[in-house]
């Protein structure tokens, strides 16, 4: 017994005892970047006490690795609920072990999902740079949120907001969120910067989550962001001190070989970039981006930045990247709104600098009149009016673009069969528990009968009963009725009922054969 003892104690004096994770991490993530990074953490009532701990466990693995500090990554996190609550600023933690902690500590708000405030606080204090308190002047900017999607609130304009002003957005939810929303709020490509994850599967999206952030904040290098098909954004930390100094900045399709850099100034033909065009613009020292345009779509370009300083020599700085290939709109159309005589079209992408104007073609299938709708190229959709109940159309929506190019896509439409109300109900007592039932249908062509209903059949109170009839009777006989039964007739339709009417039966005591009691809906 004594041994076994001995030997439990000797097996705990060489467990690995906890230490400073930050002394722990790959050397192939340690020293990597520079920045501020502001999570925005959905803590309201929507998100339950599992999925608020599950969160906080995910920001623990994803920032472990990073080295905290001055000259290095510093974390913020922005709690939403009805009041926002920051619950420690990007001076507060230079450490792992002290970081590790303050995620252990953080309690849920509960309350409502005041996204809204919680951007406007992110917008006015955190993320402003040179502030108290706030991001360091610059360096990269990142908003992380982390969302349920549970009514979000008004957020597109306040991302956009930021956006503007130089923050990286990404954005993770773990609920039924509005995709469309979403995409427009985060910064360009949503391919990395867009996920969708059950909760209990967010530990799959660490890594890439995780490298996303990196490419946004990697220290002294050249970044690019909101590529398009033909335009990119160009990012660096400055480096020239004092504002002396310019930027020099020379961009064309990749080389397959030779040399970088590039030739003269203005436009020509470089041999760094086989044969291709390529451009050059100058920006003053105290500047931290450049807007590259009229680049060729799905286009490998190579872009180099050289500080041009009287004071020190400073190494240029290169940079890959593929324009996006030009998607040319429509590329979705989508029917909302579908009524008798009406219908909404609408389509997507907007590119109104890009399109001229939209034209929507519509007839009737299988044949009919064709029929032009104009839209300019501000708006995304049109109401179609004056079509027959019933019937499907074949929609066409084209694109004529700036370029010569034309686009088309078609759908087909289905408007809603009218459903005519019944117009009349009679009862009349014929006996001391049957009434005779008469009506008076809507006439429309698609009639398909008339469904009858009541109560008490078979002298059971509380017991309904049902029938059937072709769309040519327009009267029948309920026996056995119980007193006071409730007598209800609809007509029936190819796609669905049509609104009825019910009356309730009054039958006499005993039968009565000098007279009937009439009783008409009123």
């Amino acid at each position: 017994m004594e041994r076994w003892i001995a030997l439990t104690f000797m097996l705990v004096g060489v467990l690995p005892r906890p230490t400073d994770t930050q002394n722990t991490i790959p050397e192939t993530v340690l020293n990597c970047c520079e920045g501020d990074v502001l999570f925005l953490l959905d803590s309201s009532g929507s998100v339950s006490s599992f999925e608020f701990h599950r969160m906080l466990r995910f920001l623990s693995e994803l920032l472990r690795p990073f080295s905290l500090g001055p000259g290095q990554v510093r974390v913020g996190l922005l709690q939403v609920g009805t009041e926002p609550r920051l619950e420690f600023g990007f001076g507060a933690h230079s450490t792992q072990r002290s970081l590790q902690g303050a995620l252990q500590a953080t309690v849920q708000l509960q309350g409502d999902t005041n996204t809204a405030a919680a951007l406007r606080l992110a917008q006015e204090q955190v993320l402003v740079p040179g502030g108290p308190g706030g991001a360091r002047a610059g360096l990269p900017r990142v908003l992380v949120w982390l969302t349920d999607g549970v009514q979000p609130g008004a957020v597109e304009g306040p991302m956009a907001d930021l956006r503007e002003e130089g923050v990286a957005v990404l954005a993770v939810s773990t609920g039924h969120a509005n995709y469309q929303v979403l995409r427009r709020v985060v910064t360009p490509p949503s391919d990395s910067h867009l996920y969708f994850v059950d909760i209990e599967d967010i530990s799959l999206i660490t890594k890439d989550l995780r490298d996303a952030i990196i490419e946004l904040i990697r220290a002294e290098r050249l970044q690019v962001r909101d590529v398009t098909s033909n335009s990119a954004v160009l990012q660096w930390r400055p480096v020239l001190s004092g504002g002396t100094g310019y930027y020099d900045i020379r961009y064309g399709p990749h080389a397959t070989g030779g040399g970088g850099g590039g030739g003269g100034g203005g436009h020509g033909t470089s041999t760094s970039t086989s044969g291709g065009h390529f451009g050059r613009i100058t920006r003053p020292g105290d500047a931290t981006s450049a807007v590259l345009r009229s680049l060729q779509q799905d286009t490998t370009y190579t872009a180099t930045l050289t500080p041009e300083s009287n004071v020190d020599f400073l190494k240029p700085l290169s940079v890959t990247f593929r324009t996006l290939p030009e998607v040319l709109s429509p590329t979705v159309v989508t029917v909302s709104e579908s009524r008798t005589n009406s219908v909404r079209v609408s389509w997507g992408p907007l590119q109104p600098n890009s399109v001229q104007r939209y034209q929507v073609e519509y007839s009737p299938l299988p044949r009919g009149e064709v029929q032009i709708v104009t839209a300019d190229p501000y708006k995304n959709s049109t109401l179609l009016t004056q079509l027959r109940p019933d019937t499907q159309y074949l929609v066409t929506v084209s694109a004529l673009h700036s370029s010569g190019q034309e686009r088309a896509m078609s759908v087909k439409v289905c408007t809603q069969e009218e459903l005519p109300a019944l117009k009349d109900l009679e009862l009349t007592t014929v006996g001391s528990d049957s009434v005779q039932v008469r009506w008076r249908g809507g006439g429309a062509e698609s009639l398909r009968g008339y469904w009858v209903s009541w109560e008490g059949g078979g002298g059971s109170s509380g017991h309904t009963s049902s029938l059937y009839l072709p769309p040519s009777s327009l009267s029948t006989l309920l026996t056995h009725l119980a007193p006071g039964s409730r007598v209800c007739v609809s007509p029936v339709y190819r796609t669905a009922r049509g609104e009825g009417l019910c009356c309730t039966a009054h039958t006499y005591a005993a039968a009565e054969p000098w007279g009937h009691g009439l009783y008409s809906y009123a």
